[in-house]
């Protein structure tokens, strides 16, 4: 039997077992019985003092990057099959999303003792240019052989995380129980200037009110780059940085990261209102962010907002909020790659995906699905559409695409103003 340990700061949260194909998850009982003990995963509650694999393999597999290429490079350098999730964590797991490190046997005892590795190895400039190079070039190039800091992050699209001095602005490579404190993805793929989409749309939800992830743009050697400071990491004047616990509603529901859009058997967005309301301590509030969230990603042609771009942060006395938004991205400056007329969707609403086919009637069908009120539904439609317009005059204005999609977004708001509020 195999065993990683998982630990939040100097404490023993639990152990996952490894055997014959199959993964445990066993509490510590000084944990569960602790006054600010959080799960694992709200599939794992504390009320049990075990888990098994459907439960467990479903939450390791959301740590990890979803990309098969990657998986398969990692499995190449750490000698393990890339369909192994926990053989894979066993060598990347002592820096995921959220609260947990997980710790190989021979590293239990430093951090019990208090003597684990910590601090970071600070890059210069031009280190820092070559490594983003290196990962637009090759997605699995977040870390270097020789590299301390073990790391992982999911999704699918290339990223590495590091740590950044405040005061100076430098940026390095934290190990052992430093945690990196913001995330960098440069720009890659087939969509243009996608940094300054993502950035834009994070900013111009954050002006109509909603919580986001903190984000802004670097060009890193010739690179556009956008920067996003971690909300699962809480930093302290003269104080080191803790890692916040944090989990995506695929990993909530024990769903695997494959199945993330609704359409390919993931969560739909009444099954992510009830786990609001079974699970949150300030559940309206977060219904109403979420309701909000859903808004908003309609009124951009947000395309990928599935299940993995959403989560809860969890804490000690069954504390569970909805997290701030991240991933947001609109399709509507690109008509070419994507036809307006085609845009479908992460969740259904009203019964369809296609984005052109959501109107009035199609809110009010999903406002009693989702057992809301869709009179109400509809006065938050039309505030964030009458909103809209004045948020985007208080921001910097950006390149040739961001103007575009202002220009289309305004042009969209516009007509469902007359559609909403006649």
């Amino acid at each position: 039997m195999e065993t990683l340990a998982a630990f939040v700061g100097k404490r023993r949260m639990g152990t996952l077992s490894y055997r014959r194909d199959r993964i445990t998850l066993e509490y510590d009982a000084d944990w569960r019985e602790a006054s600010d003990a959080f799960p694992l995963s709200l599939s794992m509650p504390l009320a049990g003092a075990s888990h098994t694999d459907p439960v467990v393999r479903p939450f390791l597999w959301g740590l990890l990057p979803d990309n098969d290429e990657v998986l398969r490079r990692w499995g190449q350098r750490f000698q393990v099959s890339p369909r192994n999730p926990f053989r894979l964590l066993a060598h990347v797991g002592e820096e995921c999303a959220g609260a947990v490190q997980f710790l190989r046997p021979e590293r239990v005892e430093e951090w019990t003792r208090g003597t684990a590795p910590s601090g970071i190895d600070w890059l210069e400039e031009d280190e820092l240019d070559q490594r983003i190079r290196e990962l637009v070039a090759d997605h699995a190039g977040a870390r270097r052989w020789g590299d301390e800091g073990h790391f992982s992050l999911a999704g699918a699209q290339p990223k590495t995380g590091l740590f950044r001095d405040p005061d100076s602005g430098k940026w390095g490579i934290p190990k052992g129980t430093t945690p990196t404190t913001h995330l960098l993805k440069p720009a890659s793929g087939q969509f243009e200037d996608y940094v300054q989409n993502e950035h834009f749309c994070l900013r111009l939800a954050g002006a109509l009110g909603l919580r986001v992830a903190k984000s802004w743009t670097e060009v890193i050697g010739d690179i556009p780059v956008i920067v996003i400071e971690r909300f699962d990491r809480l930093r302290r004047e003269g104080r080191p940085v803790v890692r916040v616990h944090q989990e995506d509603v695929c990993q909530a529901l024990a769903k695997y990261p494959a199945s993330k859009y609704q359409n390919e058997g993931g969560p739909s967005a009444g099954a992510i209102f009830g786990l609001i309301r079974e699970q949150s301590s300030r559940s309206e509030d977060d219904v109403n962010r979420f309701l909000d969230a859903m808004i908003y990603n309609w009124l951009i042609g947000g395309t990928d907002a599935h299940s993995k771009n959403y989560g809860f942060l969890l804490a000690g006395g069954a504390q569970v909020r909805l997290c701030p938004l991240y991933d947001l991205s609109s399709s509507l400056p690109y008509p070419k790659e994507i036809p307006p007329r085609k845009v479908k969707l992460a969740m259904k609403i009203g019964g369809t995906y296609q984005l052109s086919h959501i109107g009035p009637a199609e809110w009010e069908r999903a406002a009693r699905e989702w057992k809301l009120d869709p009179d109400e539904v509809a006065d938050r439609i039309v505030r964030m559409v009458k909103a809209i317009p004045d948020a985007m005059r208080g921001l910097e204005k950006g390149g040739d695409l961001v103007r575009r999609l202002g220009d289309e977004l305004i042009e969209r708001v516009s007509a469902l103003r007359k559609m909403f509020d006649p």
